[in-house]
Protein backbone atom coordinates (compact mmCIF):
# COMPACT_ATOMS: atom_id res chain seq x y z
CA UNK A 1 0.00 0.00 0.00
CA UNK A 2 1.42 3.43 -0.50
CA UNK A 3 0.08 6.58 0.75
CA UNK A 4 -2.05 8.97 -1.30
CA UNK A 5 -4.64 12.05 -0.76
CA UNK A 6 -8.07 9.89 -0.38
CA UNK A 7 -8.03 10.20 3.17
CA UNK A 8 -7.67 14.00 2.82
CA UNK A 9 -9.98 14.59 -0.03
CA UNK A 10 -12.63 13.05 1.59
CA UNK A 11 -12.66 15.53 4.44
CA UNK A 12 -13.34 19.64 3.86
CA UNK A 13 -11.12 22.27 5.31
CA UNK A 14 -7.19 22.54 6.10
CA UNK A 15 -6.36 19.33 6.91
CA UNK A 16 -3.25 18.05 8.75
CA UNK A 17 -0.98 15.04 9.61
CA UNK A 18 0.05 14.29 12.64
CA UNK A 19 2.45 11.30 13.89
CA UNK A 20 5.19 10.92 16.35
CA UNK A 21 8.59 9.12 16.75
CA UNK A 22 9.90 7.78 20.20
CA UNK A 23 7.23 5.91 22.15
CA UNK A 24 9.47 2.84 23.02
CA UNK A 25 12.63 4.06 23.04
CA UNK A 26 14.78 4.02 26.69
CA UNK A 27 16.15 7.40 26.08
CA UNK A 28 15.48 10.91 24.96
CA UNK A 29 12.41 12.61 24.19
CA UNK A 30 8.80 11.54 22.48
CA UNK A 31 8.89 13.98 19.21
CA UNK A 32 5.50 14.96 17.26
CA UNK A 33 4.89 16.43 13.50
CA UNK A 34 2.08 18.05 12.36
CA UNK A 35 1.99 18.42 8.61
CA UNK A 36 0.04 20.49 5.52
CA UNK A 37 0.72 19.15 2.47
CA UNK A 38 0.50 21.44 -0.81
CA UNK A 39 -2.80 20.18 -2.98
CA UNK A 40 0.56 19.81 -5.74
CA UNK A 41 2.94 18.03 -4.62
CA UNK A 42 6.05 17.98 -5.81
CA UNK A 43 7.07 14.68 -7.96
CA UNK A 44 9.88 12.80 -5.76
CA UNK A 45 6.99 13.24 -3.10
CA UNK A 46 4.06 11.64 -5.00
CA UNK A 47 6.20 8.37 -6.20
CA UNK A 48 8.41 8.33 -3.03
CA UNK A 49 7.29 9.78 0.10
CA UNK A 50 5.97 6.24 2.26
CA UNK A 51 5.88 5.32 5.94
CA UNK A 52 9.35 6.37 7.39
CA UNK A 53 9.95 2.91 8.75
CA UNK A 54 9.68 1.68 5.11
CA UNK A 55 12.54 4.72 4.09
CA UNK A 56 16.47 4.51 4.09
CA UNK A 57 17.95 7.40 6.27
CA UNK A 58 19.25 8.53 3.38
CA UNK A 59 15.69 8.30 1.42
CA UNK A 60 14.33 10.25 4.99
CA UNK A 61 17.16 13.17 4.87
CA UNK A 62 16.04 14.44 1.26
CA UNK A 63 12.35 13.84 1.43
CA UNK A 64 12.64 16.02 4.76
CA UNK A 65 14.39 19.01 2.88
CA UNK A 66 11.45 18.60 0.21
CA UNK A 67 8.62 18.89 2.64
CA UNK A 68 10.02 21.11 4.72
CA UNK A 69 10.67 23.03 1.44
CA UNK A 70 6.46 22.82 0.30
CA UNK A 71 4.83 22.56 2.97
CA UNK A 72 3.81 23.97 7.06
CA UNK A 73 5.26 22.14 9.54
CA UNK A 74 4.70 22.06 13.23
CA UNK A 75 7.05 20.25 16.13
CA UNK A 76 6.80 19.67 19.09
CA UNK A 77 8.47 17.31 21.80
CA UNK A 78 8.22 16.30 25.27
CA UNK A 79 10.89 15.56 27.19
CA UNK A 80 12.15 13.03 29.69
CA UNK A 81 10.83 14.39 32.89
CA UNK A 82 7.51 15.11 31.33
CA UNK A 83 7.83 11.41 29.91
CA UNK A 84 8.53 10.19 33.72
CA UNK A 85 6.08 11.75 34.75
CA UNK A 86 2.47 11.82 33.01
CA UNK A 87 3.39 8.48 31.22
CA UNK A 88 4.30 7.79 27.57
CA UNK A 89 0.81 8.08 26.50
CA UNK A 90 0.14 11.42 27.65
CA UNK A 91 3.43 12.83 26.72
CA UNK A 92 2.85 12.01 23.28
CA UNK A 93 -0.17 13.32 23.20
CA UNK A 94 1.61 17.08 24.78
CA UNK A 95 4.20 16.68 21.91
CA UNK A 96 1.46 15.73 19.23
CA UNK A 97 -0.49 19.36 20.90
CA UNK A 98 3.09 21.30 20.76
CA UNK A 99 3.25 20.36 17.02
CA UNK A 100 -0.27 21.13 16.15
CA UNK A 101 -0.06 24.60 18.14
CA UNK A 102 2.89 25.65 16.52
CA UNK A 103 0.94 24.45 13.19
CA UNK A 104 -1.58 26.91 14.40
CA UNK A 105 0.79 29.69 14.27
CA UNK A 106 1.44 29.62 10.81
CA UNK A 107 -2.60 28.61 9.37
CA UNK A 108 -5.86 27.51 10.91
CA UNK A 109 -6.60 23.81 11.23
CA UNK A 110 -9.93 22.06 10.25
CA UNK A 111 -9.00 18.54 10.52
CA UNK A 112 -6.06 16.37 12.20
CA UNK A 113 -5.50 12.82 10.88
CA UNK A 114 -3.36 11.14 13.73
CA UNK A 115 -1.50 7.99 12.98
CA UNK A 116 -2.88 5.52 15.22
CA UNK A 117 -6.02 4.00 17.17
CA UNK A 118 -5.66 6.84 20.20
CA UNK A 119 -7.38 10.72 20.24
CA UNK A 120 -5.17 13.30 21.52
CA UNK A 121 -6.98 16.14 22.79
CA UNK A 122 -6.52 19.00 19.66
CA UNK A 123 -8.99 21.73 19.02
CA UNK A 124 -9.92 20.67 16.15
CA UNK A 125 -11.84 17.84 14.33
CA UNK A 126 -9.95 14.38 14.33
CA UNK A 127 -9.79 11.06 12.26
CA UNK A 128 -7.66 8.47 13.67
CA UNK A 129 -6.07 6.53 10.86
CA UNK A 130 -4.40 2.81 11.98
CA UNK A 131 -1.04 2.37 10.00
CA UNK A 132 -2.15 5.88 9.00
CA UNK A 133 1.45 6.97 7.89
CA UNK A 134 1.07 4.31 5.04
CA UNK A 135 -2.45 5.40 4.19
CA UNK A 136 -1.97 9.06 4.14
CA UNK A 137 0.75 11.46 2.77
CA UNK A 138 0.19 14.03 5.21
CA UNK A 139 0.39 11.88 7.76
CA UNK A 140 3.34 10.26 6.30
CA UNK A 141 4.81 13.19 5.83
CA UNK A 142 4.46 14.08 9.47
CA UNK A 143 6.41 10.81 10.19
CA UNK A 144 9.58 11.48 8.31
CA UNK A 145 9.88 14.70 9.57
CA UNK A 146 9.50 13.76 13.22
CA UNK A 147 11.70 10.69 12.67
CA UNK A 148 14.17 13.15 10.79
CA UNK A 149 14.26 15.42 13.66
CA UNK A 150 14.43 12.54 16.30
CA UNK A 151 17.17 10.73 14.96
CA UNK A 152 19.23 14.16 14.71
CA UNK A 153 18.81 15.19 18.05
CA UNK A 154 19.80 11.76 18.86
CA UNK A 155 22.84 11.85 17.27
CA UNK A 156 23.37 15.10 18.58
CA UNK A 157 23.09 13.72 22.37
CA UNK A 158 25.09 10.97 21.48
CA UNK A 159 28.14 13.68 20.93
CA UNK A 160 27.76 14.36 24.65
CA UNK A 161 27.51 11.07 25.56
CA UNK A 162 29.20 8.85 24.01
CA UNK A 163 29.38 4.66 24.18
CA UNK A 164 25.84 4.62 24.52
CA UNK A 165 25.53 4.49 20.56
CA UNK A 166 22.34 6.84 20.32
CA UNK A 167 23.53 7.90 17.00
CA UNK A 168 22.86 4.61 15.83
CA UNK A 169 20.03 2.94 18.07
CA UNK A 170 18.61 6.39 18.58
CA UNK A 171 18.00 5.37 21.89
CA UNK A 172 16.31 1.81 21.45
CA UNK A 173 16.87 -0.37 24.10
CA UNK A 174 19.69 -2.23 21.83
CA UNK A 175 22.20 -4.89 22.79
CA UNK A 176 24.67 -2.68 22.42
CA UNK A 177 22.26 0.57 24.45
CA UNK A 178 21.73 -2.50 27.88
CA UNK A 179 25.31 -3.22 27.52
CA UNK A 180 26.37 0.85 28.47
CA UNK A 181 23.75 1.40 30.53
CA UNK A 182 24.78 -1.38 33.08
CA UNK A 183 28.50 -0.67 32.03
CA UNK A 184 28.60 3.45 32.02
CA UNK A 185 25.65 3.85 34.10
CA UNK A 186 22.15 6.10 33.92
CA UNK A 187 22.36 9.58 32.26
CA UNK A 188 19.71 12.38 32.56
CA UNK A 189 19.07 11.36 29.12
CA UNK A 190 16.98 8.22 30.37
CA UNK A 191 13.65 7.45 31.05
CA UNK A 192 13.84 6.59 34.34
CA UNK A 193 10.00 5.24 34.13
CA UNK A 194 10.58 2.57 31.73
CA UNK A 195 11.40 -0.80 32.68
CA UNK A 196 14.92 -1.54 32.09
CA UNK A 197 16.09 1.37 33.80
CA UNK A 198 13.62 1.93 36.44
CA UNK A 199 14.77 -2.28 37.43
CA UNK A 200 18.26 -0.98 37.70
CA UNK A 201 17.30 2.23 39.98
CA UNK A 202 15.61 -0.41 42.51
CA UNK A 203 18.44 -2.11 42.82
CA UNK A 204 20.65 0.44 43.84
Amino acid sequence: MHPDFSLEHALDGTICGIDEVGRGPLAGPVVAAAVILPDSLPEPLLRQLNDSKLLSAKKRDYLFDIIRDCAQVGLGEADVGEIDSINILQATFLAMRRAFDALLTQTSVDWALVDGNQRPPLPCRIQCVVKGDRKSLSIAAASVIAKVTRDRLMSSLALTMPGYGWDRNAGYGTAEHLAAIHNQGITPHHRRSFAPIRDLLLKE
